[in-house]
Formats: structure tokens, C-alpha cells, sequence
């Protein structure tokens, strides 16, 4: 009998023990549930430099003024200007060559395509600049410069540009700004070819050349005169 009770006592504190540490499992289990770390909030993965770029807004015009050393060398100097490239546009010559270009037959006028940022320089700014900066009354020709490749040309890149320079031009002619009438074209842009590498930046790289003495600094030295608050800190 007293090895039965014995018996029993022992299962009974079997089965206390065998629930305290079910208890124990599950109680751990919750606790454990309940301390998940939340998920972390995805950080912004956007460089400074892509926020940049998406940020910055420029527009691009495309003017021909007779050689594209002088209208490179003269808009390089503009605050707001980004960027200018020699190159050739206006003709159906693909891939052009100076040669080609020289022979006054491709159609292509040289040009200087101009990036710039418009909060800082307008359109119509740019305007005054271009036709501030050589002759637009003369017929395919600058100064000696001479044959359709040097003609005063707008090709407009956007409605607005057209509507302006239209504008502009109308105005000069009603002046009388000038002595003889203003004859620039004003054309769409269609396609633009830069010009071979040492063409670029040229009056910076070659400003001992004759032409860059004789022609170039002469020009650049007068627009700098007038437009003397819209240039960059030297």
C-alpha cells in the first residue's frame, strides 16, 4: 500500500513537473514572438548626383554666325551657357567632313550647338547675343569668310524658340537696328554633326593662331565690352 501512494506521489510530481515545462516552452514561445524586430524603413538609395540630374533642366538652341571658332569662343564666355560644340547642320550630307564643308556645296552650315541652363540665361538673352556678335545682313559671308557654310542661321530647337526669334528678327528689321535688313534664317532643327576634335575649344587652344589674333580676340574683345554683366568670373 504505501509503495502504491509512494508510486502515485512520484507520477503526480512527474506530471507537475512535465506541465511547468510545457508552460515554460509556450511562455517562452510568445515572449520570443512578440520581440521580432520590426522591418526597417528602406532608405533613400538616391545618389546627391542622380537628385542632381534630375533636378537640373537645360535647353539646347543651335546658332551658325559665320566660322563656328568665333561663335564657340564668344557663348563660351556667357554665364548660363553649359556647353558649346562646333559641328555642322542645315544640309543632307550624313557624317560631313571640314573638307566636304569647305566646298560650300553639302548644305551645312557650321554651326555651334549651345546647352545651356535658362534660370540662369533666357533664350531671348542668347538672342541678343547672336545677333550682337556678327553681321546678319549679309548673304553667306563673314567678313572674309565667305560661301552658304558661314550664313547667319537659327535652327530652333522647340515652338518657342521659333515664335521668339521670328519675333526678334521682326523687330530689328522695324528698328532699323541696322543698316541694311536682317536675313537670318530661321530654320527646324533637324540633325547635328560635331565637328572633328580640333575644332573644339579652339580659340583657347589656339589663341596665338592669325586667325584666332586677327579675327577671333578682336570680336570677343568687343561683345565682352557689351555683355560685360552677363559674363563668367574669368
Amino acid at each position: 500500500m504505501v509503495i502504491s501512494i509512494l508510486n502515485k506521489r512520484v507520477l503526480k510530481s512527474i506530471q507537475l513537473s512535465l506541465i511547468c515545462m510545457i508552460i515554460g516552452i509556450l511562455s517562452a514561445c510568445a515572449q520570443h514572438e512578440n520581440s521580432k524586430i520590426p522591418p526597417m524603413s528602406i532608405p533613400n538609395l538616391k545618389s546627391n548626383k542622380e537628385i542632381m540630374i534630375k533636378e537640373k533642366i537645360t535647353d539646347t538652341v543651335t546658332f551658325g554666325a559665320g566660322c563656328f571658332w568665333c561663335v564657340e569662343a564668344i557663348f563660351q564666355q556667357l554665364k548660363g551657357v553649359i556647353s558649346v560644340t562646333s559641328g555642322y547642320s542645315g544640309g543632307s550630307i550624313q557624317n560631313p567632313t571640314y573638307k566636304e564643308i569647305c566646298t560650300g556645296t553639302t548644305g551645312h552650315a557650321e554651326v555651334a550647338q549651345i546647352v545651356y541652363d535658362p534660370k540662369v540665361i533666357s533664350f531671348p538673352e542668347l538672342l541678343e547675343a547672336f545677333w550682337s556678335s556678327h553681321d546678319p545682313t549679309t548673304m553667306n559671308r563673314q567678313g572674309a569668310d565667305i560661301g552658304t557654310q558661314y550664313r547667319s542661321v537659327i535652327f530652333y530647337h522647340n515652338s518657342e524658340q521659333k515664335e521668339l526669334s521670328e519675333k526678334y528678327k521682326k523687330e530689328l528689321n522695324a528698328s532699323g537696328a541696322f543698316k541694311n535688313p536682317v536675313i537670318t534664317e530661321i530654320a527646324p532643327f533637324a540633325k547635328f554633326y560635331k565637328a572633328e576634335d580640333y575644332h573644339q575649344n579652339y580659340f583657347n587652344s589656339n589663341g596665338d593662331a592669325p586667325y584666332c589674333q586677327f579675327v577671333i580676340a578682336p570680336k570677343l574683345e568687343k561683345f565682352k565690352k557689351v555683355f560685360h554683366d552677363k559674363l563668367k568670373a574669368q
